[in-house]
């Protein structure tokens, strides 16, 4: 997405209103935040997972992940939860500051708002791993009752001591 165009107009250059403007605007960062929150896979079915025969032995549980993969399964949790409630707000201070640069955070929190509307907040995620590489992350999750949102490998970065969503 090309960086967004801080500089008030009336008019386009087909004569159009900013009225116009704005709602292709709009659009296309809700088609944006779609896509940045949507798998390439097929949403049609969803997807089934072998339940393992029960066994009279207990498996070992799995292992915690480290502290800097734990904190960024929390961040994940939290924009997850921001993002369906329509906390826009908090949402858009979740966003990496490059993100932020690019996503005109009035255009994002009507996204933002929006989805609130169409799914409501009752979207956690789940089944959420990270991989940690110094300030850059890699995260694979689940969204609750919607799975056209789950990720595989989201980017987000460390800045400032917090992780930042960087998918934009």
């Amino acid at each position: 997405m090309p960086p967004c165009d801080d500089a008030p107009s009336n008019r386009t250059s087909h004569g159009g209103t900013m009225r116009t403007t704005t709602a292709a605007t709009l659009t296309a960062v809700l088609l944006l935040g779609l896509t940045a929150c949507t798998s390439s896979g097929d949403d049609s079915k969803p997807e089934t997972k072998p339940t393992p025969a029960a066994s009279s032995e207990q498996e070992p549980a799995e292992p915690a992940p480290a502290p800097e993969a734990a904190a960024l399964e929390d961040a994940v949790r939290d924009y997850t939860a921001a993002y369906f409630a329509g906390e826009a707000s908090t949402a858009h201070r979740m966003l990496s500051e490059r993100c932020r640069g690019q996503i005109n955070e009035l255009v994002f929190g009507a996204s933002v708002e929006q989805a609130a509307e169409e799914y409501g907040p009752d979207h956690a995620a789940t089944d959420v791993k990270a991989e940690v590489s110094g300030e850059m992350g890699r995260v694979s999750y689940r969204v609750e009752g919607l799975p056209k949102f789950d990720q595989d490998a989201q980017p987000w970065t460390l800045e400032g001591g917090a992780w930042k969503y960087d998918a934009c």
